[in-house]
């Protein structure tokens, strides 16, 4: 079977590949670096439910013909929302117990995107970055001046006490603490390193839209951006690929992951699988990193690599076909294993 044939090809690199025929597609990720371990059954039956919910929140967009910018920030809005995951309501916190969030959106189709960074009391930052695209010259909008212009554009904003979860901040308390013994987050790099939340889609038309938001890293230095919101580093679409992707995002802004994998996939005509490979499993680890990405290409075909225990991830496929996983040994729906993970008493990341 061809599938099987190109699933040998890649297995050793860590990734899925899915082939679909084109037409509606999206993926969705939660994040990487997930430990088995720390998932008592009850959280986990949680995000898969608010996985399945994002996913049929975006496929209903795709599903009455609208543009894969639509699904995407519909599915983003449902995962911000959900104190789950690092992104939004969920996220974490700086060293000093400030919000600093980032997103950022992509068309394919045009080539137009818009991002922001370090903003504080926007209750949906995919939203403000998908306005930053749409109604400003600009690409990107940071701090204070993205928040005015969210005022200004009538987005929804929050009070702190919205985004102030007990997790986080718990675990914003045990950073700190080994911040002041001098010892490595062995335990934490999951929360401190990953926990993203992104989409991409590709509509009716053919067209591929991509978008990513996250809290950033537990404790980091105030006014420390990673990679979501930096267009071709953690986010990118164009007229043949769209990625997203979750990780240590210095390592992906140093590779320019997202526009590696999608250059590999226009220019040197690429299958997705291996070209998502290279990048996610090949060259960022190279360099100290870890993560993963979700890719999709024009004619629907899905790449999913990670390096970690596990990545929240989802998919509906051309078929119409929804599939939710966690882990790295879960069946994928199709009758293929995603390579099996490291043991949970493993280091889970950098």
């Amino acid at each position: 079977m061809k599938l099987r044939r190109l699933w040998s090809l890649f297995a050793a690199c860590g990734v899925a590949a899915y082939a679909h025929a084109a037409g509606p597609v999206l993926v969705i990720h939660g994040g990487a670096g997930v430990l088995r371990r720390d998932m008592p059954p009850a959280r986990e039956k949680a995000i898969r439910a608010a996985l399945t919910q994002a996913l049929e929140a975006g496929y209903a967009e795709l599903k009455a013909g609208k543009p894969s910018v639509d699904a995407v920030t519909a599915s983003l809005t449902v995962l911000e929302d959900d104190p789950l995951f690092n992104a939004g309501r969920g996220s974490v916190f700086t060293h000093d117990g400030t919000l600093e969030m980032d997103a950022a959106i992509m068309d394919g189709y045009t080539l137009r995107a818009g991002s922001v960074a370090a903003v504080s009391d926007v209750k949906n930052p995919i939203l403000l970055a998908r306005a930053v695209m749409e109604h400003t010259p600009h690409v990107m909008l940071v701090g204070a001046g993205a928040e005015a212009f969210a005022q200004a554009q009538g987005i929804a904003r929050a009070k702190p006490e919205y985004f102030r979860t007990e997790e986080r901040w718990q675990q914003l308390q045990r950073a700190l603490k080994e911040d002041a013994a001098d010892h490595p987050h062995a335990d934490d790099d999951a929360v401190r390193h990953f926990g993203t939340v992104g989409a991409v889609a590709l509509d009716v038309h053919g067209h591929l839209a991509a978008g990513t938001s996250t809290g950033g890293m537990n404790d980091k230095m105030p006014g420390r951006v990673g990679d979501s919101p930096i267009i071709g580093a953690g986010t990118y679409a164009n007229a043949g690929c769209a990625v997203s992707g979750t990780g240590w995002g210095e390592f992906y802004m140093r590779t320019v992951a997202a526009h590696a994998i999608c250059t590999r996939v226009t220019q040197l005509r690429m299958p997705i699988a291996r070209a998502a490979a290279e990048v996610i499993n090949q060259d960022i680890p190279a360099m100290g990193g870890s993560g993963g990405a979700i890719a999709l290409d024009d004619q629907g075909h899905i790449a999913i690599p990670f390096n970690t225990h596990g990545m929240f991830r989802g998919w509906i496929d051309g078929a119409g076909k929804p599939h939710v996983a966690i882990y790295g040994d879960e069946d994928d729906g199709t009758g293929e294993l995603l390579p099996a993970p490291a043991p949970d008493d493993a280091a889970s990341g950098p």
